[in-house]
């Protein structure tokens, strides 16, 4: 076998496959792009819209089909987003004002102001709120926490426990202040001290 014989079935061989290769993508491109046209409103599309709007994008409303975890009261969430005309993340606003918000006030109604600083008296509603929000958040396929639920924690703290005094921020006890002032009043003397005979050894030396 010569070299142009070799050389010859090369190049065909090699041609025969480009345009085999060339056929096979066309048709894949041809095929996605018949493709292109259908959308699907099913789980992962709702993700996406819940996932936008997180961000604060625009959104189609929510889809009651995709709605989100079994709990008992997703489907009366999702049946009425389905039904809401706004963004999924208004009526999830919504839900948060007339479901969680509307029971954690009239819980708080309960007690006298003088007790909302009493963690022990507004634990269970604090952790029935944050509960609430996680729920819904959940049924529409919203991440949670998202900007909504935080915003809606900053409110609460605005309007109940405005006033209520830090642990973080009270004075330590009488006992501890005392320590730290004459701890460093203590010590100034002794370095004093050391300063000067280290000084002197220091002359004596030399």
């Amino acid at each position: 076998m010569t070299a142009a014989t070799f050389s010859t079935m090369f190049f065909g061989c090699f041609v025969t496959l480009l345009l085999l290769g060339c056929t096979t993508v066309i048709c894949l491109v041809d095929e996605k792009l018949a493709l292109q046209p259908t959308t699907t409103t099913g789980y992962h599309s709702t993700k996406l819209m819940a996932a936008n709007a997180t961000y604060g994008e625009s959104v189609l409303p929510f889809v009651h089909s995709s709605c989100g975890t079994n709990a008992p009261h997703c489907g009366d969430y999702c049946s009425i987003c389905s039904d809401y005309s706004a963004s999924i993340m208004d009526c999830l606003s919504f839900l948060f004002e007339h479901s969680c918000l509307f029971t954690f006030k009239n819980a708080m109604a309960t007690l006298n102001d003088t007790d909302w600083c009493t963690w022990g008296n507004v634990r269970s509603m604090y952790s029935n709120l944050s509960f609430c929000t996680e729920e819904i958040s959940d049924c529409l396929l919203i991440p949670w926490p998202n900007p909504l639920v935080e915003q809606t924690f900053v409110n609460i703290h605005s309007e109940f426990f405005k006033d209520c005094p830090s642990e973080e921020l009270s004075d330590p006890p009488p006992a501890i202040v005392f320590a730290l002032v004459i701890t460093p009043i203590c010590l100034i003397p002794v370095m004093v001290s050391l300063v000067v005979l280290k000084t002197k050894n220091g002359d004596g030396s030399s």
